[in-house]
C-alpha cells in the first residue's frame, strides 16, 4: 500500500472514530451533530499531533550523528525515516570504497621511487609523497595548502612553472644540494597539475665518469699514435742512419708496448665488471702464486732495490686465480716503479686473528698525498700525470685491483705518507682462505733479494 493512500486512510478513520465518540457524546448532550463535528476534529487533531510527534523524533535524529538505526514508526515517518537510513548508509558504504581506493592509491604513489606532488588551480600543494618531501626538502602535512613557488624557491624550476610549457623535463639542484632532480610537470583536471620529481644524481655521475673515460682513452691512446705516426714520417721522408734507425724502431717499439699495456688493461678492467662473481668454492694455493710474483718483481725492478717476501705457507684462497694474480702484481708493480733505486719493498702474507687473509705490499717510495688517496682507485687518476706516464703506468692498475678484490667480497687499504712511502693490503674474508697443509716445522718463509 502506498504512503498517501494509507495516510488518507489513517485521517479518514481518525475522523471517523472521533466522529462516533462525538455522536455518543453529544447524544448525551442533546447536540449530536455538534459531537460528531467536534470529534471528528478532535481525531484528526490528534493524529496530527501523533504524526508530528513521530516526525519530531525523525528530526532530531536527522540532526544528530545518525549513529543508531532511525525511529521505526508506523505509518509514513517510519517509511521516511526507513527510506533515509537505507540511502544514507549506502552513500557511506560508498564514501568508504571510494575512501579506500583512494588510500590504495596514494599508498602505490608513495611507494613509488620518483616523487609526486599534486598542485591546485592556484598552484597550491595539495599532497605530496615522502620522496618528493625528501627532494624538494617540504613538510607533508605543514606545507599543504602553499604555494609552491614559496617553498620551492629553484629559479629554473618558478621560469618552468610560470612558462606554462612543459614539453620537456627540467634539470635542478635539490635544495639541500645533495642530488640532482629531473622536474617534470603534467596538467591534469581544471587548472591542477602533477609535478613528477626524479633522482639522476647517480645517472649524471655516471655521465660524467663516462665522458671522462671516453675523453682518457682517447687521450692515452691519441699520445702514442701520434708518437708512432711521426717516427713513421721521419722514416719514409729523411735518411737515417743505422743508429738513428734502431733508436727510432725502439721509441716505436716502446709506445706499441704502452698501447698494448693500456688495451690489456682495459680489457681486465671490462672483464671484472662484466663476469659473475668468481666462485667460492674454488681454491687457489698461495705460494706457487706468490712465486711467481717473486720472479716477476725481481725481473722489473733488475737489482735496484731490496725486495723482501714475507710468506705464511700453505694456505688456499677461494676465487679467480688471474684475477687474484693481476690483483696482487699491480700492487707490487705500482711499488716498483714508485720506489727510488735502493729503496725497499716488503710484500708479506698473513692470516689476521679473525682468520681473514691479508696481503701486504710496503715500499719506501715517494709517498702520495693524504688528499689524493680516496680517489687513487678511479679510473686515470693520476696523482702526478707527468710521473706516472714516465713510468709507463696506465691509470687503471688501482682500479684492476679495487674491482678484483670487492668481486672476492674483500677490500683494499690504503696508507700513505709523502716522503715515506705507501702501504697497500688486500684483505680476503674468512670464508675465502683455508689452511691446507699444516707447517709445523717451518717458519714463516722469508726470501730476500738484494741489490745487485
Amino acid at each position: 500500500m502506498s504512503w498517501w493512500l494509507s495516510r488518507m486512510l489513517a485521517a479518514v478513520g481518525a475522523a471517523l472514530s472521533g466522529a462516533a465518540i462525538g455522536h455518543l457524546a453529544g447524544r448525551s448532550a442533546q447536540a449530536p451533530v455538534f459531537g460528531v463535528v467536534i470529534g471528528s476534529l478532535a481525531g484528526i487533531a490528534l493524529l496530527t499531533v501523533v504524526d508530528a510527534l513521530r516526525g519530531r523524533r525523525l528530526m532530531r535524529w536527522l540532526r544528530g550523528t545518525q549513529e543508531g538505526p532511525a525511529p521505526r514508526d508506523q505509518g509514513f515517518w517510519g517509511e521516511i525515516g526507513y527510506r533515509v537510513e537505507r540511502l544514507m548508509r549506502a552513500r557511506e558504504r560508498a564514501l568508504e570504497q571510494e575512501r579506500g581506493r583512494l588510500e590504495q592509491f596514494l599508498s602505490g604513489i608513495e611507494a613509488s621511487p620518483n616523487g609526486v606532488l599534486m598542485l591546485d588551480a592556484h598552484d597550491q600543494i595539495d599532497w605530496c609523497n615522502s620522496v618528493a618531501a625528501d627532494h624538494f626538502g617540504l613538510d607533508p602535512v605543514r606545507d599543504r595548502r602553499q604555494r609552491v613557488t614559496n617553498l620551492i624557491r629553484s629559479p629554473a624550476f618558478v621560469n618552468h612553472l610560470q612558462a606554462g610549457r612543459f614539453d620537456e623535463p627540467v634539470v635542478l639542484t635539490s635544495p639541500r644540494g645533495r642530488s640532482t632532480l629531473s622536474v617534470v610537470v603534467r596538467p591534469y583536471g581544471e587548472g591542477m597539475k602533477l609535478v613528477l620529481s626524479q633522482d639522476i644524481t647517480e645517472t649524471e655521475r655516471a655521465d660524467g665518469m663516462r665522458r671522462d673515460f671516453v675523453s682518457n682513452v682517447s687521450h692515452e691512446i691519441r699520445t702514442p699514435l701520434t708518437v708512432l705516426a711521426g717516427f713513421i714520417e721521419t722514416m719514409a721522408t729523411l735518411p737515417l742512419s743505422d743508429d738513428e734507425r734502431q733508436r727510432v724502431m725502439t721509441l716505436m717499439r716502446q709506445q706499441t708496448d704502452r698501447m698494448q699495456t693500456l688495451v690489456g688493461d682495459l680489457l681486465t678492467l671490462a672483464q671484472l665488471e662484466g663476469s659473475p662473481r668468481p666462485a667460492p668454492d674454488r681454491w687457489t694455493a698461495l705460494d706457487p702464486l706468490l712465486q711467481r710474483l717473486e720472479a716477476d718483481a725481481a725481473s722489473l725492478s733488475a737489482g735496484r732495490h731490496q725486495l723482501h717476501f714475507h710468506v705464511e705457507p700453505g694456505y688456499e684462497v677461494a676465487g679467480n686465480p688471474s684475477e687474484l694474480a693481476s690483483a696482487i702484481t699491480n700492487l707490487v708493480t705500482n711499488a716498483v716503479r714508485y720506489t727510488p733505486d735502493g729503496g725497499r719493498i716488503d710484500v708479506a702474507w698473513r692470516v689476521r686473528p679473525d682468520h681473514s687473509g691479508e696481503l701486504e705490499v710496503r715500499d719506501t717510495g715517494i709517498g702520495i698525498g693524504r688528499e689524493h688517496i680516496p680517489r687513487l682507485t678511479e679510473r686515470f687518476y693520476r696523482v702526478d700525470g707527468s710521473r706516472s706516464r714516465d713510468t709507463g703506468g696506465t691509470g687503471l692498475g688501482l682500479s684492476i685491483v679495487k674491482h678484483a678484490v670487492q668481486r672476492h667480497g674483500g677490500e683494499l687499504a690504503i696508507e700513505s705518507e709523502v716522503g715515506k712511502g705507501s702501504c697497500f693490503r688486500l684483505v680476503l674474508p674468512p670464508p675465502r682462505v683455508r689452511l691446507v697443509r699444516q707447517a709445523a716445522e717451518h717458519t714463516p718463509r722469508s726470501v730476500v733479494l738484494p741489490e745487485a
